[in-house]
């Protein structure tokens, strides 16, 4: 099992002009720790259930670009791109960009879209949730199509290129892992099934994401697809302690999803923890679950 560090508080320390030293000090002693992935949200305004929405928030891509030139092996992504944010030839371009300049550490991660308080207040479509799941299921093939050697068209519900060219290729291989994630069931659980290589699955008790996964398994018979093939990633709480003293039950927790096969547990700092309490992760756990 491994450990991803989830980085979303832009307002820690309050001066504007900390964020950018902030945030590569984490990501050093992050990946220094034994943290294997390094995600960070893809919204524009901070997420009221987190904070306030005129808080620090940065553009994702952006910031994974500042994160690639800090560190050497935790690979990159979002948790998770919302589909309505970019034209889906660019985004896989601007995935490209990031898993050249990083030395093959991109990945897509991509959902259907959903704070439109956002999306209203910069002027980003609002589409029914059917449409945003058809654009998803259409940006997915694009992405694969342009990452592979077909360079022709794509003409799809609603999306239309005339041209699928992407150059440099990514230099990851066979291709960026692309991870859909989401809470739904029905229809994020099915598009896991047909094309992703892992998910991330919401839920932070094993007794949440144990059903998610029982779906997932019923989608992969349906679109027969090898359960096993696809990692599962799970959102789980970090939860140590400034002096690892929640290790036992952090443990117990993440033996549990272990248990369940999810491979990679994502979980974030909490309030005004610095980047030095991401080294105690490294000491106290990574150590332990490294060998499950």
């Amino acid at each position: 099992m491994k450990l991803g560090l989830h980085y979303w508080n832009y307002s820690t320390p309050v001066d504007p002009a900390a964020i950018a030293p902030t945030l590569a000090e984490t990501a050093r002693l992050a990946e220094q720790g034994g943290i294997s992935s390094f995600t960070v949200m893809d919204h524009f305004f901070q997420m009221e259930h987190r904070g306030n929405a005129d808080e620090p928030m940065l553009e994702g891509y952006t910031t994974l670009g500042y994160v690639a030139a800090q560190t050497e092996r935790m690979t990159l992504g979002l948790m998770v791109t919302g589909v309505m944010y970019r034209y889906p030839g660019l985004l896989a371009k601007t995935v490209t960009t990031l898993d050249v300049l990083s030395g093959g550490r991109a990945r897509l991660g991509i959902g259907a879209s959903w704070y439109e308080r956002e999306q209203h207040g910069l002027g980003v479509p609002v589409v029914p949730i059917t449409e945003r799941f058809e654009r998803l299921e259409e940006t997915v093939q694009i992405c694969v199509q342009m990452w592979s050697e077909n360079n022709g068209p794509f003409h799809g519900r609603h999306y239309q290129l005339e041209e699928t060219l992407c150059v440099p290729a990514p230099l990851s291989r066979p291709r960026p892992p692309i991870l859909i994630g989401g809470r739904g069931e029905k229809r994020t659980l099915r598009l896991v099934a047909r094309y992703a290589d892992a998910c991330n699955v919401f839920g932070s008790r094993p007794a949440d994401v144990a059903p998610k996964l029982d779906v997932l398994r019923g989608h992969c018979a349906a679109e027969d697809r090898d359960y096993d093939s696809i990692e599962k990633t799970a959102i789980t709480p970090f939860e140590l302690g400034r002096n690892g003293e929640g290790a036992d039950k952090m443990l117990d927790r993440l033996r549990e999803m272990a248990d369940l096969g999810i491979t990679v547990a994502t979980g974030s700092l909490r309030g005004p923890d610095g980047p030095e309490s991401v080294a105690a992760y490294g000491e106290h756990i990574i150590p332990e679950i490294s060998t499950w």
